[in-house]
């Protein structure tokens, strides 16, 4: 197995109910560190850390935040964090190719009846007639980086509408929020805790779903390093369970609406720490509550949705043409939702 460091990585990415686990339990308190971002799609690691279920499942949760997906992958892949959730891109492609990085399980989903990623266009280009999707053609598309989850979005939302656009790297989140709300770009799609109060605050105009054009869209993953995945079993399907007890928690309170208002309250006192620091709870109450969409159960995996991700990275020469699924993806860890 080869040894990367956060420059090795970033040179490799360059060139580009019953839980399945195996094992309960890690050795007593293994320190390890989380990627997250700043998102409401994260949760179930906050809720595991706060709550104690990865303490239970003997693991000693550190996070890291980034504010986009490669830069994650590159922490992944070099040592700097061991376990982390976030969209499938080309540069985490390119270090599973490279025999860096593992996805292990899915996180957060498209699903039909519950409200997902929005498709934005700024207030200038909604004035001259950026209306709804159908009318992209010749407009500019707001992104990360190119190989982004952003941009697999936007280039299936515009194939399917048989529009070209023209897609516009900002590096992060904040950079395109800023760039959508002046102009700069024309379009974006984001998760429902961004484009809700932008668009409640006149910032944007919502004009369509992503889940019409990508329904059932694996829009996260689980993923670690290979060396993780192959040969520390016992504690990364620790992870997994300890990741999963904090999704059953946010689906219930937020999702499907089963707990009480009491525990509903403090999963979002608690999510509000984390992913709105800055905001009092009740400031911060609309758009975790608008942001919240389905977080598999268990981790399952949605395969058709990755392959389809996978094949379109390929399709674009973003990654090598070569790249198999299996190569990506380690499906031992959870059930498949094929």
């Amino acid at each position: 197995m080869s040894t990367f460091t956060r420059r090795g990585a970033m040179a490799l990415m360059g060139a580009t109910a019953a839980t399945p686990f195996i094992a309960r339990t890690a050795r007593a308190q293994t320190p390890i560190n989380v990627g997250a971002l700043r998102f409401t799609s994260h949760a179930p690691s906050f809720i595991a850390a706060e709550r104690g279920y990865f303490a239970d499942a003997g693991l000693d949760v550190n996070f890291e935040f980034f504010q986009a997906a490669q830069p994650m992958a590159i922490a992944i892949a070099s040592g700097d964090a061991d376990y982390g959730v976030t969209a499938v891109t080309g540069g985490l492609i390119s270090l599973a190719q490279k025999g860096a990085a593992k996805v292990i399980g899915g996180g957060l989903s498209e699903e039909p009846g519950i409200d997902g990623q929005k498709i934005l266009a700024s207030n200038d280009a909604y004035e001259a007639g950026l209306t709804d999707p159908s009318k992209l053609d010749g407009k500019t598309y707001g992104i990360t980086q190119a190989g982004s989850s952003f941009h697999y979005m936007g280039s299936k939302i515009a194939q399917a509408e048989g529009a070209e656009v023209s897609f516009k790297p900002l590096q992060k989140v904040p950079a395109v929020i800023g760039a959508i709300k002046t102009g700069q770009i024309d379009a974006w799609s984001i998760v429902p805790h961004i484009a809700k109060p932008l668009a409640n605050a006149g910032a944007v105009k919502i004009i369509g779903d992503v889940s019409d054009y990508l329904p059932n869209y694996q829009v996260t993953t689980v993923f670690t390093s290979a060396d993780n995945a192959a040969n520390k079993r016992e504690q990364t399907a620790a992870f997994l369970e300890a990741f999963s007890r904090g999704a059953a928690d946010f689906n219930a309170a937020l999702v499907d609406n089963t707990a009480d208002e009491a525990e509903r309250d403090a999963i979002i006192e608690l999510i509000a720490g984390y992913v709105y620091p800055d905001r009092s709870v009740e400031e911060a109450r609309p758009s975790i509550v608008n942001g919240a969409m389905r977080i598999n159960a268990n981790a399952a995996l949605n395969r058709a949705s990755v392959q389809d991700q996978l094949d379109w990275f390929k399709s674009e020469g973003l990654v090598g043409g070569d790249v198999a699924y299996d190569t990506l993806v380690d499906e031992s860890y959870v059930d498949v939702i094929s």
